[in-house]
This record gives C-alpha cells, structure tokens and sequence, in this order.
C-alpha cells in the first residue's frame, strides 16, 4: 500500500516541511523518532500519513513529547501493517460523526464526479481533538475528514492551509 508522509514542524522561526520515510518502522516509537528528527528543538511537530487516496493519519508531538494520533478510519490497521501500527492500537472510536453536516459536493463538480463517496462505515479514531488547540477543533476535523470527494490530501492541504503551512507541505508534493 503506498503512502505520504509529511512531517511540518514549527520552531520560532515558524513552519517547515519535511518528508519523512516510514519503511522499516517496526513501531509507534520509531515512527516517533522520525518525526523527532525532522526537528529535534521544534515545538510543535505533527506527521500526516496519506494512504491510497483512502485513510490519513494525523500524528503530533509537542516538544518531541506526549505522542498523540488521530486514524481518519479503524479499517487502516486491517489494510496494512504500516496501518496496524499507525492506528491498531487506537481503541477509541471517535463520536460525533452523527451529528456532521449533510456534505457539500466538490466546488465545480456535480454530483456525478469522479471524486470516491464517503465512506459510511468510516470509523474515525483516536485523539479527535489533536489541533483543537491550533484553531481546528474537533468536529471541524471529523467533518473534513467525512466531506464527500475529500481525499485524505485534501484533507491535509486545508488543514496545513489553516495552519499556515500550507506552500511548504506543496512542496513537498511537487518534488
């Protein structure tokens, strides 16, 4: 299963990007030591995993410490084993996904597109509330990630783009 991994970092001289390598990861502690070593004197350091235009996966760290996860969708961890270690242990289903907004369709699109629907049994998990802080609370998160014809890039480009560091994870993407 291929993936995106983009670790964004932010010290006092504001925001960078890095990519970040997650092959032969054999835990959630290695793929921490990952992201620590984009920027081992960051504040804040949040990876976002991008997998087959289906789950993403929202990892941070504040101040290389207290490592928290949001899972897009529990049925990452049943795909594959980058999955199984990002999001297996996550046993905390993420509630509210019922009381989010009828999605829009796409800007530009009609509702015959070619973007994928929404998955309904999606079953998002983990720390809902990982950017609540940073001005995406939790439901704002939930309802990107149930958006109809949202892709997991997607996701991230609007989230990066609420937090400002959104050219520098485009960068990345067209290198």
């Amino acid at each position: 299963m291929s993936y995106f991994a983009a670790a964004v970092v932010r010290d006092d001289g504001g925001w960078t990007a890095a990519e970040v390598n997650l092959r032969g990861v054999t835990d959630i502690d290695e793929v921490a030591d990952r992201l620590r070593d984009v920027d081992q004197d960051a504040d804040l350091s949040l990876l976002f995993v991008e997998a087959e235009d289906t789950y993403l996966v929202i990892l941070r760290l504040d101040e290389g410490e207290d490592l928290r996860i949001f899972g897009s969708d529990s049925a990452y961890a049943e795909e594959s084993r980058l999955g199984a270690l990002l999001v297996g242990d996550l046993k905390t289903s993420v509630t509210g996904l019922d009381d989010v907004e009828e999605p829009r369709p796409a800007a530009g699109g009609d509702e015959e597109s070619e973007q994928p629907a929404v998955d309904p049994e999606a079953d998002p998990v983990g720390d809902a509330d990982i950017l609540a802080d940073l001005g995406i609370p939790a439901q704002k998160l939930l309802d990107l990630c149930a958006q109809e014809g949202m892709l997991p890039a997607d996701v991230t480009a609007e989230v990066c783009l609420m937090l400002g560091c959104a050219d520098e994870v485009e960068e990345l993407r067209e290198v």
